[in-house]
């Protein structure tokens, strides 16, 4: 069991991905701070119930540790943040200080296998092939791995637009295969109902 400070957000974060942050509240000012000095992680796991700012009733049990690789002062005075999604982690226990921070016990997941894609899910390497240049930054200097069936999951996973529901089921998938035939499924149903994203 490791301990980590946690920043519950509505959103999810995959290993690898990009995440931008906007830092405002002083709890997390402060754990920002220290995870640049001791060059520490923290985590991040999705709000199930709640707001990011207020009282948090649930959270997913999955998350995903967040590694800072840049910061800046922002126009409007504000530190911003640039983090990378390293490895995923099972949430046993979270509790909060009395400044306001989360922290939770973790367990740390095995890292996923590397799996070439089957031709069976192609496509979906193929249409990222073809997106991912159009994003721009952050993923303009990500280095692509358009064979490797955890990459593509996960980079399709972070920019289709799915509901938060659907990207913490997607985190939990155990296997990259499984995740990309859950993907091909929820392309299938926005692709018939636009309103379903």
């Amino acid at each position: 069991m490791t301990e980590l400070p946690l920043f519950p957000l509505n959103t999810v974060l995959f290993p690898e991905g990009p995440l931008s942050l906007r830092i405002f509240e002083p709890r997390y000012v402060d754990m920002i701070g220290r995870c640049m000095r001791e060059s520490s992680p923290f985590g991040v796991v999705a709000i199930l119930s709640g707001a990011e700012v207020g009282t948090i009733a649930a959270t997913a049990e999955l998350g995903t540790t967040a590694r800072i690789v840049d910061f800046s002062k922002l126009p409007d005075g504000l530190l911003g943040i640039m983090c990378q999604g390293e490895r995923k982690f099972r949430l046993m226990r979270r509790w909060q200080r009395a400044d306001g921070l989360h922290l939770g016990e973790i367990e740390y997941l095995p890292p996923e296998d590397p799996v070439v894609i089957p031709q069976e899910h192609q496509h979906l390497a193929e249409l990222l092939g073809k997106v991912l240049p159009e994003l721009g930054e952050p993923y303009a200097s990500v280095p692509t791995r358009l064979t490797d069936a955890s990459w593509v999951g996960c980079r399709l996973a972070e920019i289709l637009p799915l509901s938060l529901e659907d990207r913490v089921s997607l985190l939990e998938a155990e296997q990259p295969l499984t995740r990309l035939a859950r993907l091909n499924g929820l392309m299938r149903k926005v692709s018939a109902d636009p309103r379903q994203a």
